[in-house]
């Protein structure tokens, strides 16, 4: 392997939206730095499975439905 072309691995403080704090180890920053998150992990829906709102701009979903909504791809066992 070549010689310094890796990153410093090095710990740092991370800050959750609610203001709780953990000590963990990156590549990000130098050492000690403090990485402010802007979305948490807590309370996000990608996290959380929260539901999604399908918008129907142009009726382009009603439009796919109605042709490929009674398709089926084989049959359930």
């Amino acid at each position: 392997m070549k010689p310094d072309i890796h990153p410093r691995y090095h710990m740092i403080k991370v800050v959750m939206t609610d203001g709780t704090e953990f000590m963990t180890r990156s590549t990000y920053g130098d050492d000690g730095a403090t990485l402010n998150l802007d979305i948490d992990p807590k309370t996000h829906p990608a996290w959380t499975g929260g539901s999604q709102q399908l918008l129907d701009r142009g009726g382009r979903v009603s439009r796919f439905n109605s042709r490929f909504g009674n398709m089926t791809f084989g049959t359930k066992k």
